[in-house]
């Protein structure tokens, strides 16, 4: 019992600190790459953080996963460094009496994994594109930020305000620029603000400009001053489809529709808290460091192993997909392989002392 105690707490400490580094790692390239986005005007600035939060939810399975890896790692290869393997062994137990503590740490993270991977995230990733449709279906002035350059959806209008009068309502230095038949139109006010009908209809009043019209190249450019200048704003349709990819469709939809897409889907989503398990039994024997060798080549080889089991996860789904595999040993192949290899290495490790010997 002082043993698993010790063990447990050790696992738990390696597990939030390698949790934390992976995660801030992981949200500062996903808030850098939606800050490029909004920045070229793919998304408004309002939904950075909606998207960073859907974001870290898909990839929290990754980062679970990966993390219990390393921090059992981490423990075990520990454990031989410090020549705590010797006391253990020398004591009559085998490599084997691990797997049962290593198991009570890891069963409540695969569990959250599988939470995640088969509810939780399909959810999420149809809130996303429900918002991301309704983003797109939004007036295009609405995403219009002060101090940025905003090109329209049909690229002909490209808007720009200085910033916000004091109210709050109202826009101040407006500058727009349109084509319309091949001709040129700037227009630039002093003031603006949306206004509706009773009817209905909207529009941007532009108050206190001057306009000028004409094709780029000429001389004969018209110019118009004005007190009030107003533009009709052409109604948008909010249409949501639920046609989003089997990604985001729930995982009883998956099985009630069994095409090679969905029945592909399904194995992604069940492979990550399978390999979670068999990672965490393979982490024990992989964990071996010689005490007089360097510390860091355990841990690069199982980064290694990670990368290519979920390679290996991914090359499987594409070929479930494009129905170059069946089903059940799309389902059950890349496990058994890595289940194999994780008993060869159990037995590799057990029976080290013995070849040891023989060779005397």
């Amino acid at each position: 019992m002082l043993f698993r105690r010790a063990l447990m707490r050790e696992l738990i400490f390696n597990y939030l600190g390698v949790f934390l580094v992976l995660l801030t790692i992981t949200l500062t390239t996903l808030f850098i790459r939606l800050l490029g986005e909004a920045a070229r005007g793919e998304l408004a600035v309002e939904a950075v953080l909606a998207f960073l939060g859907f974001g870290v939810f898909n990839f929290l399975p990754l980062l679970l996963s990966l993390t219990l890896f390393i921090a059992i790692i981490m423990a075990v290869s520990r454990a031989y460094r410090e020549s705590e393997m010797v006391v253990w062994f020398s004591a009559g137990l085998s490599l084997t009496a691990w797997i049962r503590p290593i198991l009570t740490f890891a069963l409540p993270v695969v569990l959250a994994i599988a939470v995640l991977n088969l509810a939780v995230i399909p959810w999420a990733l149809s809130k996303k594109d429900e918002f991301r449709q309704l983003l797109n279906n939004r007036d295009e002035l609405s995403v219009i930020a002060p101090g940025m350059f905003t090109e329209s959806k049909q690229a002909d209008k490209v808007y720009f305000v200085e910033g916000l009068a004091s109210n709050g309502t109202r826009v101040k230095n407006v500058f727009m620029q349109s084509v319309e038949n091949h001709t040129l139109g700037i227009t630039v006010a002093q003031e603006g603000h949306h206004q509706q009908l009773s009817n209905g209809e909207r529009y941007l009043v532009l108050e206190n400009g001057r306009r000028y019209e004409g094709v780029p190249g000429q001389a004969d450019y018209k110019v118009a001053e004005f007190g009030r200048y107003w533009m009709r704003l052409e109604p948008q349709t909010v249409a949501l489809h639920r046609d989003f990819g089997a990604n985001a469709l729930p995982t009883l939809e998956l099985l009630q529709h069994p095409t090679a897409v969905n029945l592909a889907e399904f194995i992604w989503r069940c492979g990550f808290p399978i390999s979670a398990v068999i990672l965490a039994l393979l982490a024990i024997p992989l964990s071996f460091v010689n005490p007089r060798a360097g510390r860091s080549f355990s841990l690069i080889l199982a980064l290694l192993i990670f990368v290519i089991y979920n390679n290996m996860l991914g090359i499987i789904e594409a070929w479930v997909a494009q129905q170059k595999l069946s089903f059940i040993a799309g389902l059950t192949g890349a496990h058994l392989v890595m289940a194999t290899i994780m008993v060869l290495m159990f037995y590799q490790r057990l029976t080290v002392r013995k070849l040891l010997w023989w060779r005397k």
